[in-house]
């Protein structure tokens, strides 16, 4: 998710991260090294228990997800509309032509952001709503929101104009949501009267450098969509927006810094070096239709998992839980992560254009290999061809898009769903109460998706 461009701006942050290995990768590979370095210890190393085990942690907190268990009758969901952002026309204009005066640029309220994504459920019925899994944390959003705009946006005019499409595209801000629930969890369990100011900080962190990481993918793989709304290299050019995604990872790593913890420290810039792994690692398997289960799970867990569990843990920190409790909200995050990348690469096969805010089939037709079409490669001989060939023929991807689907998808959710068990067996040690159960719910609104 990173771009090349972003290498002066994150070069502190990674130095730290080379030299504080910490609780990440780093880490498992040494003890797969210990181990003689084979492929099983690395894959215990770093996935815990390993895909053997994994059947046996199902049913978790509450007996866990499944399928059926997510099919039932539950609250009804709001209907949900996609609002459009439109910053100073369509056209992309040079800086030198953008309107910089803070009277001409709207920025979007909590309020709204709430309604600007399309969330599709089981029969037109949502067993999870998330304006209630944020409910314990809305006040605690809306100050992050505000303390983000005036971090990008106010105290940087080239930003200005670019602060409300990178800030108000849509989804959910699910990332500082996790980090606030956890906060509050976790406070709970410690008996502290509030979380404190270093877990509202690290919020911001965690927000600004998913959405850096969002604006260089968007340049790497020059989407000119994202959840319906036009790209920043879209509108405003590829300088733009590198410019904004180094500004929003050198401020996280400035702020980082001060948060005066070197165990957080360690987590979070290990984050910026993951994504720099996931990306590389993405861009040299396009279109191999070797790619592994394993290489698939790694890379996401760079790309997306990384960053969740790293600030679940660092929320948890700043409570001064015990080292379980700890090490539990990282699995938490990182098992929740997985699920929903996993899930979010079987809707890019299942849900239309529409739904999705870009092309249906978009990853494929990179050559980028996920889940679904993993599981459908060992099915259909058929699928290799038209991957190896790179879809050379215009009804090939058509064609592509249609077999993953018949082939690849029952397994994926499977797989998701063994995820979102790990998850939910991770909050046991939390006490009770409506951060817990917003934690658990977050994932049933993960998997909710699928159907």
């Amino acid at each position: 998710m990173m771009s090349a461009a972003v290498g002066a701006s994150a070069g502190a942050a990674r130095a730290v991260a080379c030299a504080a290995a910490g609780e990440g990768r780093m880490t498992a590979r040494a003890r797969a090294s210990t181990n003689g370095g084979s492929a099983a210890a690395w894959r215990v190393a770093r996935w815990g228990e390993g895909r053997a085990g994994r059947s046996r942690v199902i049913g978790g907190v509450g007996g866990g997800f499944s399928g059926a268990a997510l099919g039932g009758a539950g609250r009804a969901g709001a209907d949900k509309s996609t609002a459009a952002v439109a910053v100073n026309g369509k056209r992309a204009p040079s800086i030198d032509e953008m309107d910089m005066d803070p009277e001409h640029v709207k920025f979007a309220s909590q309020d709204e952001l709430d309604q600007s994504e399309v969330m599709t459920c089981k029969d037109g019925v949502c067993s999870y709503v998330i304006d209630d899994i944020i409910a314990p944390v809305k006040s605690d959003m809306e100050q992050m929101r505000s303390n983000i705009l005036d971090i990008v946006g106010r105290k940087n005019p080239l930003l200005l104009a670019a602060a409300d499409q990178i800030f108000g595209a849509g989804g959910k801000r699910l990332r500082p949501v996790l980090v606030f629930l956890v906060a509050r969890a976790t406070a709970q369990l410690m008996s502290m009267d509030d979380i404190t100011e270093r877990q509202r900080r690290l919020a911001e962190i965690t927000e600004m450098i998913h959405t850096a990481s969002l604006v260089h993918d968007d340049v790497l793989d020059d989407c000119d969509t994202r959840r319906g709304a036009e790209t920043i290299h879209t509108l405003y050019g590829t300088r733009v927006a590198i410019l904004a995604g180094d500004f929003l990872f050198a401020q996280s790593s400035w702020y980082l810094a001060n948060l005066d913890n070197l165990e957080v420290i360690k987590l979070i810039s290990q984050v910026i070096a993951d994504f720099a792994d996931g990306e590389i690692s993405q861009a040299g398997a396009l279109f191999n239709c070797d790619v592994t289960l394993e290489g698939y799970l790694e890379k996401s867990h760079n790309k997306t998992a990384s960053l969740i569990a790293a600030s679940c843990k660092s929320a948890a920190v700043f409570s001064e839980v015990s080292e379980d409790v700890k090490m539990d909200m990282y699995e938490y995050g990182k098992h929740l992560g997985l699920a929903f990348q996993i899930v979010d690469d079987i809707l890019d096969f299942t849900q239309s254009e529409a739904q999705l805010g870009k092309p249906k089939g978009q990853d494929l037709a990179s050559g980028n290999l996920t889940a679904p079409c993993i599981f459908a490669l060992g099915r259909n001989p058929r699928l290799r061809e038209l991957i190896e060939t790179q879809f050379a023929d215009p009804k090939d991807l058509a064609e592509a898009i249609e077999i993953v689907n018949e082939s690849g998808i029952e397994d994926a959710r499977r797989l998701a769903r063994e995820e979102a068990d790990m998850a939910l067996a991770a909050l046991k040690g939390l006490p009770e109460g409506k951060a817990k159960t917003s934690l658990v719910d977050m994932v049933g609104y993960v998997l909710e998706r699928l159907y």
